[in-house]
This record gives structure tokens, sequence and C-alpha cells, in this order.
């Protein structure tokens, strides 16, 4: 298993994590039968969405005397109200919510406290202003969560919420068809079938600016809905074509900012087979074929960092070296941790000889002679 660092949390990360869907009506021996799993196969993170206190309970018994083991990433106003889930910004139901969380877990702190599900720009500025991260702040300081995070599926949210300095950690939706869309406030937009029927051409501006200012910003993003709830691994997909896992995950690894994902996993087999990704050949891991044939989408011209660029002659790890140009472009100029990354690449953009060799093996018609000389231009190397 990899490790990644979360941003500026500093916290370090399995690549693979898990999502608490398949924890959901599981028995206790079932849940810690997953959590066996976890720990044989090195995923250490995890996310609680859930409010469900059986779900709670059965996931602190199985952690008994390895809590230290994991990362756990479990959601403020998340509640339970009259046996289900309610997402609730009353401050009162959040305080008890999040006690009752702790007793049922059996731990004294959460490493990232993740204010619950904020689609609406009127429902981040109730959250930011309220007492919802007044409370997060608080918690934060008594040391009951490491740091503070937020999930969302809109990129104006997802920007506002980086933006304010206040959040260490968002959890997004990443994937290769919801990165097409604009942004919206209602998240089923993000699979209704109007919103594929037209062609649609490269990614969503917002949502490529947002991973780019967490990564520039150091906002460590985990990943949501990597495989869109199954629908990207169907042959009813609305990329219109079917999508493997080892594909999925490597599209949302290779974006800016990106820690983890976190895998839906509801069988043992299924967790097992998220996990293989790690050994899987470069080649079940590659994605840009069948971007390339997506009947409705194009990226033309568009870097999709999928590596097809490489081996360059002199050396020069042609994605890495676009994706820290496309950081600079957004910001206008060059922040110095993206300067400093860019410093120790082994081999930079200067060194160049314009062979084209990777503009000629590139699926998607980018202008990478152009992008080379730019950005030894911008960072003088």
């Amino acid at each position: 298993m990899n490790y990644r660092t979360l941003g500026r949390a500093g916290l370090q990360v399995s690549e693979i994590a898990m999502g608490c869907e398949g924890l959901v009506d599981k028995s206790e021996k079932q849940v810690l039968e997953f959590v066996d799993k976890m720990v044989e196969l090195g995923i250490n993170c995890m996310d609680l969405y859930t409010s469900n206190p059986e779900v709670r309970a059965n996931l602190g018994k199985a952690m008994k005397g390895r809590r230290d083991k994991f990362v756990l990433q479990s959601h403020l106003c998340s509640i339970w109200e009259n046996g289900q889930y309610l997402r609730t910004r009353d401050i009162h139901k959040v305080k008890a919510g999040f006690e009752d969380m702790l007793r049922l877990l059996d731990t004294d702190f959460i490493d990232i406290g993740m204010i619950h599900y904020s689609d609406a720009l009127s429902d981040w500025q109730e959250i930011v202003n309220g007492p919802v991260m007044a409370y997060a702040q608080e918690l934060k300081a008594a040391g009951k969560i490491g740091c503070i995070g937020l999930s969302s599926h809109n990129p104006e949210v997802g920007q506002a919420a980086v933006d304010s300095g206040l959040v260490d950690v968002l959890m997004f939706s990443v994937n290769p068809c919801y990165d097409l869309q604009p942004a919206s406030e209602d998240v089923e937009q993000l699979w209704a079938e109007s919103a594929y029927e037209n062609q649609l051409v490269n990614m969503d501006p917002q949502r490529q600016a947002l991973y780019e200012s967490c990564q520039r910003q150091g906002v460590g993003i985990t990943v949501m809905k990597a495989f869109g709830g199954g629908d990207l691994l169907s042959r009813y997909s609305p990329a219109g074509v079917a999508l493997t896992a080892f594909q999925c995950l490597h599209y949302a690894l290779t974006r800016p900012g990106v820690a983890c994902v976190m895998a839906g996993a509801r069988t043992l087999e299924e967790l097992e087979q998220c996990a293989a990704y790690e050994n899987a050949p470069d080649g079940e891991k590659d994605y840009a074929a069948a971007f390339a044939a997506m009947p409705k989408i194009s990226w033309e011209g568009h870097c999709m960092y999928c590596g097809h660029c490489a081996p360059c002659p002199r050396g020069i790890d042609v994605a890495s070296v676009t994706k820290f140009l496309n950081l600079a472009k957004a910001q206008g100029q060059v922040p110095e941790t993206v300067r400093e990354h860019y410093a120790v690449l082994p081999h930079h953009a200067g060194e160049c000889v314009a062979c084209g060799a990777c503009e000629t093996r590139c699926p998607f018609s980018v202008p990478i002679l152009e992008n080379m000389r730019q950005t030894a231009e911008i960072f003088g190397r």
C-alpha cells in the first residue's frame, strides 16, 4: 500500500481508503472482518458519514486496542433521529451527536472532523458565520478533532471553503463524468441523464481550479464517488463506455490535491479488488484509451496527466511539469510551494529538446512543446 500526506493536515493516509457503505447492515462479526481486512491490506483511512448507532458501535468494538492504526474521518452534523439519518445545522443536535459519536466509537478524538454535506453557498455561509464552524474550531483546540474538513459536491462551495483558510480537508466527488459538469447546488444533476445528452468538452474549469487550489493551499482531498455509485463501471455509464475500477481509481489519484479515495466496498472481495490497484500493471490503470473512446465526450487539448507522453529522452516527467504549469497559471504567479516542488524534479522543462516524441504519443493532442516552453519561461529553468 502506498501512503500520501493529506495536505497541511500532515496525516499519512493510504491511497485506497474505506467508505462506510460496507459496514451498514452488517453484524458486529462482519464489521470486525472488514477492519481485520483493512489492517491486512494496509488500509488505514476510513470515512464514517453514517450516523447509524449500530454501525458506529460495531466499528468502535472492531477498532478496540488498535485505534492508533486508523485515520478516522467522521462527520459533524450527521445525526440519528427517530430511527433515521438526519443532516442538521442545529448546534445543540450537532454537539449531542458528536459526543454520542465518541461514546459509540469508544474513542476520545476524531482525526478529521468532517462538516457534513454542504452543496449550497448559502449553507456554507451559515456554517462559516454560525455556531457550527465555531464548534468545530473549539473541538480542534481541545484536541477532540485533529483537523477540520468539509464534504461537498459543488466546486463553488468547495472553493469558498478552501479560500476561507478554515478547512484542512475537502471530501469531494471526483470522477471523469462528474468533472465535466458545471457547478450546481442540485447534486442530482451530476448523474441525471439529461446532463449527458449533448457533447461535453473537457473538464469544468471550476472543478479544475478547485483541485489546483487545494494542491496550492495545502488542502488535502479525500475522494468520494470515484465510481459514480457504481454507474461508471456499467455499460449504462453516462460516459457511454464502461470503465474499470482501476481506471476510476487512477483518474482520481492523478488529480491535483488528491490524497486518497474512499472505496465504497460492500464486500471483502470488493475491498481486496480496490487494494489490488496498488500492484496492478500500468496498462490496467491506464484510462487514456477509454477516455478517447467516449462517444459524447472530448478531452481534446486537455492534459489528463495520464503519462502516455513518457518516456522523454531527456527524462522529463512531462505530466508533473504540466501539472505545475497549470498550478502557476491558475494563480497568475508562481507560489512558493509550487516553485519548490517544481525545483526538486530531477529534470525541468528547459531541458526539452523539442523532439516532439511526446506529442505523437498523446491521446488528447495536448500542445506539449508549447507547454514546455511556457514552463521554462515561467519557472526560469
